[in-house]
């Protein structure tokens, strides 16, 4: 079983829903990682494909880490797990995020691998980033 996930850090849901803005009309997809149980990166895997339609992840080209689930966006603002959505998130860990238009605070919600809602507070801490040696 994974850790235990308590939440997203405020300035990574921040991340979200600007690259959802920014890459609107076509969807945004990543891969949400965690450190001491807090959501706080979002990988970007090589090869994603993005359209209005969907966006497609490469989970071949994953690096040898590991992910505690998916996040992406709907240009609609319906934000509900389509049965792509729900394919992905078996394969992809236990919390998935999606950001609907217009991608405000409060345009997002978190799914578990079966896709019901589930809640994940919002934590207001620090990040660090790791040094590039």
């Amino acid at each position: 079983m994974g850790e235990m996930i308590k939440g997203i850090a405020k300035e990574t849901l921040e991340f979200i829903l600007e690259v959802s803005r920014s890459t609107y009309p076509n969807e945004f997809a990543g891969l949400l990682q965690s450190k001491d149980g807090v959501i706080t990166d979002i990988l970007i895997l090589p090869g994603t494909e993005s359209s209005e339609i969907n966006a497609v992840l490469r989970l071949f080209m994953m690096p040898n880490i590991s992910a505690v689930g998916s996040v992406h966006s709907h240009p609609s603002s319906i934000i509900r797990p389509s049965k792509a959505d729900l394919r992905l998130f078996s394969k992809t860990g236990t919390h998935h995020i999606i950001a609907g238009h217009p991608f405000g605070p409060h345009n997002w919600k978190c799914f578990d691998g079966r896709g019901k809602e589930i809640s994940l507070d919002v934590l207001d801490v620090e990040i660090e980033d790791d040094e590039i040696l």
